[in-house]
């Protein structure tokens, strides 16, 4: 194990943990080496999510009831 890793537990429902062994397993990867990279993927979705976020803070802002009324007098409604 590497220096800078560190131990973690963490409960899995029964059906993840079977796929995550077959995976390990045909993978040839460690279910570590698995789950650090799920996790990667998933931390990296949300920092692509708040870029999108910061890139339309100045887009106008609409309330459902505007945006509901604005379909109705387009007769989208």
């Amino acid at each position: 194990m590497s220096g800078d890793m560190k131990r973690l537990t963490v409960y899995l429902d029964a059906g993840l943990l079977e796929a995550l062994r077959v995976k390990s397993l045909h993978s040839r990867r460690s279910m570590s080496s698995i789950v650090n990279e799920a996790v990667r993927l998933v931390l990296q979705e949300d920092e692509l999510d708040l870029a999108a976020f910061r890139e339309r803070a100045h887009e106008p802002v609409m309330s459902y009831e505007d945006l509901l009324a604005n379909l109705k007098e387009h007769g989208k409604l």
